[in-house]
């Protein structure tokens, strides 16, 4: 049975390259009807927080990245680990080493000087010398001296390591703490898990989990070792390149579905398709189609496939999500048009649910044309002309093509162009100069609302009540 696992260390909040190797292990799980399991590696006892903990778990629950079992944590289990360490020790498969650090940093001072690479020279390995006084040993196991390590790894291809160029890993440090290789190898073994699919930053500590494994008998997993995601500069992605963290893409208002449909297409492709559900994404999802390549980050394609969500999502649901932004921008949504009726005329200008907001402020408050746009705009021949529409708007029926019609006799009636006398009156009614269609914004804003407002600015701008 497929057992997947996603492993965060909770020393800050969900990045992308986390969420996209837990997209995949989840995927994987999904497609062979297997377990999803969630651990959270917390054994760094300085850097791991409980706040670190929840936006994980809020992150994942954002993105629908349910996991079948868990969340497990790494902390909880440190009785079995010992009880695992005390395995290796008495089974000659590990050793007490008292070198202390001024020795090692002597050791390492000397290899170097030699031209090696720096290593333990595993000199307590085997020996039977006293312990001197007053060190208290670290745990480390014993590397197998010959041989090599194979890994068939699922996305890089077969990858072989030689036991000669690893040195005796230090399982526990000298308080007695497990250290992390140790603990990946025990969870994975007790957890079953029977694909590793992780970053390839993890490389380099395959061959020694392995080695471990292998030493206690444990079932070797298959790994998949995936590329790390770059910058649009080629450098590794980090906070430089704009937001990285899952919680912040939440914040800046994407969808979590946006989010997942760009993140499965980095590093992973079927044929030519760029947009596609969950459901559609499990069920093409194969490990052999995981690229061998780093992936490049392009913020532009994220937007675009977060308009097209946007676009395509119920007006309802979108409603819910802008509420909080409108909140910020001093908006009461019961304070003016239906938001669904609001949302349908804006949704397809903007890239995301904050531009959504920022394009809908103007229906629940009023807002002044800044002063350069007066200046541009709203000068005092404009004023009879904007006096005539006020008008006429008391008189027809409020529908947006009653509203055009008046905007057309009055550009009809003052020799103007339609731009002419839509311009200052949106200004008027919304203090911007880019919104959808006047008429159709009018005909929301509701015919008292768009009157109280002209009325106001003409009276500000020009002393008349309109």
């Amino acid at each position: 049975m497929v057992r997947t696992r996603f492993a965060p260390s909770p020393t800050g909040y969900l990045h992308i390259g986390g969420a996209r190797t837990a997209l995949f292990s989840w995927a994987y799980a999904r497609k062979h009807q297997g377990s999803f399991v969630l651990r959270i590696e917390d054994t760094d006892l300085d850097r791991s927080t409980s706040a670190s903990v929840q936006a994980i778990l809020d992150a994942m629950e954002w993105l629908g990245l349910d996991y079948d079992e868990g969340p497990f944590y790494q902390t909880q289990r440190m009785d079995r680990y010992r009880e695992v360490i005390q395995r290796l020790l008495d089974e000659d498969k590990a050793y007490y080493c008292y070198a202390s650090k001024e020795a090692l940093e002597q050791m390492r001072k000397e290899q170097l000087a030699a031209g090696l690479k720096p290593r333990y020279d595993r000199r307590w390995r085997d020996s039977t010398a006293t312990p001197p006084a007053g060190i208290k040993p670290v745990v480390r196991f014993k590397t197998p001296l010959d041989g090599a390590v194979v890994i068939d790894d699922l996305a890089q291809g077969r990858v072989v390591i030689h036991n000669s160029e690893l040195d005796d890993l230090i399982i526990a440090r000298a308080d007695g703490s497990p250290t992390y290789n140790f603990c990946v190898v025990v969870d994975d073994w007790d957890m079953e898990i029977s694909h590793v699919i992780r970053g390839n930053d993890h490389l380099n500590n395959t061959p020694r989990q392995i080695n471990i494994l292998k030493a206690l008998g444990a079932p070797v997993p298959h790994y998949a070792h995936v590329p790390m995601i770059l910058g649009a500069d080629g450098e590794r992605l980090s906070k430089r390149h704009g937001a990285v963290s899952v919680v912040q893409y939440r914040e800046d208002g994407y969808l979590p579905e946006a989010l997942l449909n760009y993140l499965a297409r980095l590093g992973w492709g079927h044929g030519d398709e760029e947009i596609f559900s969950p459901e559609q994404f499990v069920g093409w999802f194969h490990l052999d189609g995981l690229s061998k390549s780093p992936a490049q980050f392009n913020p532009e394609k994220l937007s675009w496939l977060n308009q097209h969500y946007l676009k395509t999502a119920d007006n309802r649901r979108l409603s819910r999500l802008i509420t909080p932004f409108l909140a910020t921008d001093c908006c009461d949504p019961e304070n003016g048009p239906p938001m669904d009726a609001v949302i349908a005329l804006v949704k397809e200008r903007v890239n995301t649910l904050e531009e959504m907001a920022d394009a809908a402020v103007y229906f629940y408050r009023p807002l002044d044309p800044s002063p350069e746009l007066v200046a541009q705009y709203l000068t005092p021949p404009i004023l009879p002309v904007m006096e005539e529409a006020a008008s006429r708007f008391a008189e027809i029926p409020w529908d947006h093509a009653a509203i055009n019609g008046v905007l057309k006799a009055c550009a009809s009636t003052h020799g103007l162009k339609f731009p002419q006398v839509a311009m200052p009156l949106r200004l008027l009614v919304t203090g911007e100069t880019q919104t959808p269609p006047v008429d159709k914004v009018l005909a929301l804003v509701g015919r008292d609302e768009v009157l109280t407002r002209m009325r106001r600015q003409l009276q500000r701008l020009f002393g008349s009540g309109g």
